[in-house]
């Protein structure tokens, strides 16, 4: 499951904390929906629901901040970029794994390579 393209709405289902909490989770992009109706689109690296002034940071899509928005100023939160790791995490291991198993196996030949046999053939 990935939460790619979902626009929550901000409502008594869906709390801003839980929105945020989500965002923080993504491995993608968001677009932050101020309250005056700016958009800041960017990667969302860090949140603090319980400080005096809940707040979320992040930097935007060109690298720049970090930048920090009070919760007080979200209206909600789109998830807009492309999850990263939908679906990818198994695959990746697989493909590691495989390239590990790749790499021990031609350093061991190359071990054996320019060697006596030795009388037992091995």
């Amino acid at each position: 499951m990935t939460l790619e393209g979902w626009v929550p709405q901000i409502n008594d289902y869906t709390s801003l904390r839980e929105v945020v909490d989500f965002a923080f989770d993504y491995r993608g992009n968001t677009t932050v929906v101020k309250t005056n109706g700016k958009e800041v689109v960017g990667y969302i690296f860090n949140r603090e629901a319980d400080a005096p002034e809940a707040f979320l940071q992040l930097f935007d899509e060109q690298g720049d901040g970090p930048f920090t928005i009070p919760y007080r100023d979200i209206a909600t939160i789109k998830f807009t970029g492309k999850d990263t790791a939908a679906g990818n995490s198994w695959k990746a291991w697989v493909e590691r794994k495989e390239m590990e198993r790749a790499l021990r196996a031609a350093a061991s030949g190359a071990d054996r390579v320019g060697r006596d046999p030795g009388p037992d053939g091995a």
